[in-house]
């Protein structure tokens, strides 16, 4: 207490000067910093939201909202368009993508019952040709006779709508529409949509649809055509001739565009007509045939053990039940190499190679038959892109344009395919 006293007294007895001196020590630092005048703002704002005075707070509505979401935003049309399209992509993608694991578990369950049921039903048959009785189980008879014609009925099925082959085609439409997807959102991140490429959008899905139905029923493809055709996934591709005549100036470029460039493009459209079309039509014509003789093969060997299975009794002998027996671990063998070894699905790979090439064809001569140069694509970037889907680089394509041109000069063969990615 009695410093406290001497404390109160030297602070009563000193000046009045000095008491101002060192009140004043605290307002030296008058710089004020911008950042507790931000978060005092913030805090004033964030309450004044909070109490409900949002009309008090300053803001633009452009900062807020979106120029997708405004009626008189400066977004066309064609780009709403575009993006409604992607999202029906984006779902058919996922849809093909269900549906070929669906049908995959479709391929391995059927084959698995149906040899099961075989084999269980030509163990049965076994039996009775070598059981005591001569054959006369009535039992075995029965139940061997209900299981090959069970058999024979799934298997119908299973070669009717061939489940490896349809895993096949969702593959390929997802892959496409996958395709197709990027290609519209790279058309939106470089370029302003227009009408025409909506609609060449729209005739793209409704194309790759029809190429690659979903439903079985009344749309399905058929699994045993008289020959291979190959696949059309894309629209038809119509060249709009102009009356303007192109003169070839040596190699003056136009557009990208050169007359070596134009007979480097034709010769690579021949190549792929007299090379990889015509083998990838040869390969799929045989696995077809191979596909309808083991379809036919394992229905013929399926029904003639249920027939024989039928007629097992002591007045046959065991004959009937060896017929029965053989034919039915026959008939498993033979579905196992058409389902299991995928024949179907090899079918639709080779359909499928072939109207790649097809497509390539079909876009170089478009493109070359369209006589104004300033219309077509750029030159150097489409020599670019069928460079990169024939799996070449740009001097291999060259060198593959001349030995083609030179081989029907020589009128000999080329030995090269246009491809090295199939």
């Amino acid at each position: 207490m009695a410093s406290l006293h001497a404390s109160t007294f030297l602070l009563s007895s000193s000046s009045s000067k000095q008491i101002h001196a060192a009140l004043s020590v605290p307002k030296i630092p008058s710089i004020r910093f911008s950042v507790p005048k931000v978060q005092i703002k913030g805090l004033s704002l964030e309450l004044n939201t909070r109490d409900g005075f949002i009309n008090t707070i300053p803001f633009e509505k452009n900062a807020i909202s979106s120029p997708l979401v405004q009626g008189g935003s400066s977004v066309s049309m064609p780009t709403f368009q575009l993006y409604a399209i992607l999202e029906s992509i984006a779902d058919r993608v996922e849809m093909h993508n269900n549906v070929g694991q669906q049908r995959d578990n479709w391929n391995t369950l059927l084959l698995n019952s149906i040899n099961m049921i075989n084999l269980t039903a030509a163990t049965m048959a076994g039996f009775t040709a070598t059981g005591g009785h001569g054959g006369s189980d009535l039992g075995l008879k029965l139940a061997s006779t209900l299981l090959f014609s069970a058999a024979t009925g799934m298997l119908v099925l299973m070669n009717k709508i061939q489940p490896s082959q349809l895993v096949e085609e969702q593959r390929n439409a997802t892959r496409l529409f996958k395709q197709l997807q990027r290609q519209i959102e790279t058309l939106l991140a470089t370029d302003s949509p227009s009408k025409q490429d909506v609609k060449d959008a729209m005739e793209k899905v409704l194309t790759l649809d029809k190429a690659y139905p979903l439903p079985l029923l009344g749309v399905m493809l058929e699994k045993f055509p008289e020959n291979l055709e190959p696949t059309v996934w894309w629209p038809k591709m119509q060249s709009q001739k102009t009356n303007k005549e192109k003169y070839f100036k040596g190699k003056v470029e136009s557009n990208g565009w050169t007359e070596e460039l134009e007979m480097e493009m034709r010769e690579v459209v021949e190549v792929s007509k007299r090379k990889d079309s015509e083998d990838y039509e040869r390969l799929g014509n045989k696995a077809l045939k191979m596909n309808k003789v083991l379809a036919a093969s394992g229905l013929i060997l399926t029904g003639i053990a249920a027939l024989g299975s039928a007629f097992m009794d002591s007045s046959n002998g065991p004959w009937a039940a060896i017929v029965a027996a053989a034919a039915g671990a026959l008939a498993s063998a033979v579905n196992t190499l058409e389902h299991g070894g995928q024949v179907g699905m090899l079918f639709e790979m080779y359909r499928n190679n072939a109207g790649f090439f097809k497509h390539v064809q079909e876009s170089i001569e478009s493109t070359l038959s369209e006589n104004d140069w300033d219309k077509r694509e750029n030159g150097e970037l489409f020599e670019m892109k069928v460079a990169l889907q024939l799996g070449r680089s740009l001097s291999q394509l060259r060198d593959l344009a001349k030995k083609s041109n030179y081989s029907r000069v020589e009128g000999s063969p080329i030995d090269e395919f246009a491809s090295k990615l199939f």
